[in-house]
């Protein structure tokens, strides 16, 4: 089979420099520090369903292009809150995305799928209209071989550590699980993520049935903002027995904030009685940054903070839908004033990791790479969601290293819930890193063994160490 080879390079010698660099990170184990793949998926090891169910139903940036373009979800099978009819013909649904497959030329949804097809798949035929059928066939046929389910394929793409995103709420069962058969806890290859936002967001619909939940799962009494904080504790420990690492937060805004144990509790009873206003959310999710700052102290989780998110912007998308189904946009996102708070506090304690995305990349050098430069605490994560792709991993680099340099970043993180993807992203991230390196070189501004250094370093080496998962501790 004949794999294409996108080097992301012009001149002829940089291509030359860029593919021998590749070459040196190409078969490099994966590192998956921060991603949503459902643990159930290896935890079962069943077979996939049909192609259709595996790769265009669950991936909200083929569903939201298609919906721009006058399509329903309902159409492609994305389930509805209410239970109503959806297409379930999975050919149905790949013919429909043949049709109008046109809509993707120069996307990076059409990058990740196309190398999905090749490389995974084995498929090369270019989908058409007129060729859906023959590719739908092909990957069917796959998924029926033993070596197509997920623990297989999972050894397949040389995955190391994944790690997974569950809430406080989550009793782990799935990765208990994993853990029996020998894939999870301490050291093993599927680990979680602590992902507080459901218990920490005051303006959630489900926020205090969720606080009952933690509650009753941590054995504390969250009545109280003192037994709230407890439980939280409490539910850490239980992650961190199960294997992880970090903790995950995904507020609107960047926004830190002091206040004393008597204004937090006083906003956390006002959210009890449902009397919380919005400015009243918004600082006590900036307040508990601090306090989950205060708690890595402890016990040693790495803090991934990514804001900037309008969630289920579309309402009449989430209404019918409900969350991740496209429906998020992001917004202009300050740091600079917004952090402060943070790491006026602990931003110098060595003890403390903060990895900090943004999906506002007019930041990255004017206020990121610049933070990132100034405090030992802080870490740059790679572009994630609308700015993983190609073009944005480039201008990632040209935009942060001249002030953050390449060790003040954390590596490749592929926040992918397509797990079938997930070799294809590291790959494109590893091709895209190696031409931006041999740009140094061509320029006599790195040297070539140095530059293979440094990408074996953001392919491997600094997701593993930053993300704490190479067993060392805090």
């Amino acid at each position: 089979m004949t794999v294409s080879d996108p080097t992301f390079a012009i001149d002829p010698r940089h291509a030359q420099v860029a593919r021998e660099l590749y070459a040196t990170a190409r078969d490099l184990p994966l590192i998956c520090p921060h991603g949503h793949v459902d643990p159930r998926l290896l935890a079962d090891d069943e077979p996939f369903p049909d192609p259709a169910r595996l790769l265009i139903v669950p991936d909200h940036y083929v569903t939201r292009m298609l919906l721009s373009q006058g399509i329903p979800p309902d159409r492609l099978g994305v389930p509805r809150r209410d239970g109503g009819p959806v297409e379930t013909d999975g050919r149905v649904i790949w013919r429909l995305l043949a049709e109008n497959w046109h809509l993707f030329r120069g996307t990076p949804s059409r990058l990740w799928l196309e190398r999905t097809f090749e490389t995974v798949f084995g498929v090369e035929t270019r989908l058409r209209p007129e060729t859906a059928d023959e590719v739908y066939d092909a990957i069917a046929a796959r998924l029926e071989e033993p070596g197509f389910r997920p623990r297989a394929l999972f050894e397949r793409f040389g995955i190391e550590v994944l790690a997974t995103t569950e809430s406080p709420t989550d009793d782990l069962g799935q990765h208990a699980k994993l853990a029996a058969d020998g894939w999870g806890g301490p050291g093993g290859r599927v680990i979680s993520t602590f992902r507080p936002d459901n218990v920490v967001d005051l303006d959630r619909e489900d926020w205090s049935e969720n606080i009952a939940r933690l509650g009753e799962l941590a054995g504390e009494d969250t009545l109280t903002y003192a037994g709230y904080l407890n439980a939280l504790r409490q539910r850490r420990d239980a992650f961190i027995e199960a294997g992880t690492t970090c903790s995950d937060h995904g507020h609107p805004t960047a926004r830190t904030e002091v206040l004393s144990e008597s204004e937090a509790a006083a906003i956390y009873e006002r959210g009890l009685r449902g009397e919380a206003t919005p400015a009243d959310a918004e600082t006590f999710r900036g307040h508990m940054l601090l306090e989950f700052a205060r708690m890595s102290l402890d016990d040693g989780l790495v803090m991934q903070i990514h804001p900037g998110a309008v969630r289920d912007h579309n309402r009449r998308l989430y209404a019918a839908h409900g969350k991740d189904v496209g429906g998020d946009i992001p917004q202009a996102t300050g740091y600079v004033h917004a952090l402060r708070p943070l790491l006026d506090t602990y931003g110098m304690d060595p003890r403390l990791r903060v990895v900090v995305y943004t999906l506002d990349e007019y930041t990255f050098s004017r206020e990121l790479a610049p933070l990132a430069g100034g405090y030992p605490a802080l870490f740059l994560g790679a572009p994630w969601w609308f700015l993983d792709t190609p073009d944005a991993m480039r201008r990632f680099r040209e935009a942060v290293t001249d002030s953050a340099g390449f060790y003040n970043t954390a590596g490749f993180v592929d926040d992918t819930r397509a797990f079938c993807s997930i070799p294809v992203r590291h790959d494109i991230s590893r091709r895209s890193d190696a031409a931006y390196l041999a740009s140094l070189v061509v320029q006599d501004r790195l040297p070539l063994d140095e530059a293979a250094e440094t990408l074996a370093d953001l392919s491997y080496h600094l997701p593993k160490r930053i993300f704490r998962l190479d067993g060392k501790a805090a």
